[in-house]
Formats: C-alpha cells, structure tokens, sequence
C-alpha cells in the first residue's frame, strides 16, 4: 500500500476551510430567547448610546452591524432579524420584545406612557442613554427580563 498526498499521520489533524455551504440560521422562538441573544450580542460588542449604533448609514465604515456597538433596541432587533444581522429591521417577535422591555423600564421615574410602537422605542433607548448607562447594565436587564418572561411562561 502506498501513501497518497491526502493520506495524514493519525491523530493530526488540519482546518479546512469550506464555502459555498449555507446555514440555517438560527430561528428565535420566543420573547425570552431574544432577550438572552440580545443580552449575549451586547456582552460581546458593546453598548452603543445615542443611534442605533456607530455609523448606522454606513458612511465612513463597512464592518457588519452585528459586530459593532450596539443600542438595546438594536440589538433586540439584530438578533430577531431573518439572517441575525439588521439592526434595522422590525419583526413581530422584535417588536414584542421591545413592548415587553419598556413594560419593565421607567426612565425618571416615569414608565412609558403610551403603546405606539414607536413611542416604545424611544422609551427603551430612552433608557439605555441615560448618562453612564453600561453594557453591564444593559445586559443584566436584558437577562433580568428574560428570567422574568421563564417565570411567567
């Protein structure tokens, strides 16, 4: 028997690098999952104040959104978007997401006082622009309303 060039000692093992293959992506089921992916995206990159995140037109950069700092509603909207990359992108189960959030939120004292989609919005960024307002902070109420929406399934 003689060796071949794709023949390999054992236990040696090599990357290999393989394209053309499309993924199913990971389709996010409920409230809670978002919350979780949502509080994992921010922990991994940042929390962005003030836009959904830096250079959201894109206009001086070309790195994905989904690796840039991101705001709360943009992450919640990033992680539910069809390919989990488009922080700009409304999905029914984002937009529960964000009802749910500023449900649990006041800023100033106050909770959100009225339930247009929009007006839920800006109150949750409202929140998260609140001078000092950090990823860790960010995240653990992304968890906290994750652990809550476990309790009350």
């Amino acid at each position: 028997m003689t060796a071949q060039p794709t023949d390999l000692p054992a236990g040696f093992r090599r990357p290999v690098l393989v394209t053309g293959i499309t993924l199913p992506a990971h389709r996010l089921a409920t409230v809670r999952d978002v919350f979780r992916a949502a509080a994992r995206l921010l922990a991994a990159n940042g929390h962005h104040q003030g836009d959904y995140c830096p250079d959201p037109f894109d206009r001086r950069t070309s790195t994905p959104h989904a690796v840039r700092p991101l705001s709360i509603v943009a992450a919640i909207r990033c992680v539910s978007s069809p390919q989990g990359d488009n922080p700009h992108r409304e999905t029914p189960l984002s937009e529960a997401a964000v009802k749910v959030l500023a449900g649990r939120l006041e800023v100033d004292g106050e909770p959100a006082w009225n339930d247009e989609p929009l007006h839920l919005e800006a109150h949750v960024a409202s929140w998260g622009d609140v001078e000092g307002r950090t990823t860790e902070s960010a995240v653990a109420v992304l968890e906290a309303a994750a652990d809550a929406c476990g309790v009350a399934a």
